[in-house]
């Protein structure tokens, strides 16, 4: 049966902290691979222009798969779109922790772009709606939460790192960002947001 406008009640309580540990987790992420940056450059033997433009392969997937993430999301629900992101930016970890190839570094980093930039895209979807719902400013604070998730990954990947090897300590982490989705994953919009909001829809679609 079609999914309507009027079954999908509007977002409140439960999507506002699901939004706040979407982006903390978003936070935890890209700050816990930070990281390990030197220990990537020392691992695979490179010099500073070749880490340069592995580097740039984070910007180029996250600059490709942004575009089309709004679209995406404007049709399957931002639920769907985040939780298939974020399944690929915890597989990424891991591997940008271990693999021991350039060429397959340079293609973990540019699938982890393209899942950071779809993460947060569609995360921030969904913040326009919690936030017009509670009929308050609340964007600031998701953002917030970002920097919190930032903190916190950077500081324990540090840690870890302290007794653990890289790999492992980051390990560490995903499980760590795992529960914390795990948690709260149904707070995430589900419906196509054109139920939710055609006028956003139709902006999207433009």
């Amino acid at each position: 049966m079609p999914v309507s406008r009027s079954d999908c009640p509007p977002p409140g309580r439960a999507e506002q902290i699901t939004t706040r540990i979407a982006y903390l987790v978003l936070g935890v992420g890209v700050s816990s691979w930070a990281a390990l940056v030197p220990y990537a450059k020392a691992r695979l033997g490179l010099d500073e222009a070749v880490l340069g433009m592995l580097l740039l392969c984070v910007g180029v997937g996250s600059l490709l798969s942004m575009p089309f993430t709004g679209l995406i999301s404007g049709r399957f629900g931002c639920r769907k779109v985040i939780l298939v992101s974020g399944f690929i930016f915890l597989a990424m970890l891991p591997l940008l922790a271990s693999v021991e190839s350039v060429w397959l570094m340079a293609l973990c980093l540019f699938l982890f772009g393209a899942s950071i930039g779809m993460m947060d895209v569609s995360l921030t979807i969904q913040a326009v709606f919690v936030e017009q719902a509670a009929g308050r400013a609340m964007m600031s604070g998701f953002h917030c939460l970002y920097s919190v998730g930032g903190i916190c990954g950077a500081g324990g990947m540090a840690l870890l790192l302290g007794f653990l090897a890289p790999h492992l300590a980051m390990l560490v982490i995903c499980l760590f960002m795992i529960a914390l989705l795990a948690a709260v994953w149904m707070g995430l919009l589900d419906a196509p947001l054109y139920y939710l909001n055609n006028a956003v829809w139709d902006l999207l679609s433009a």
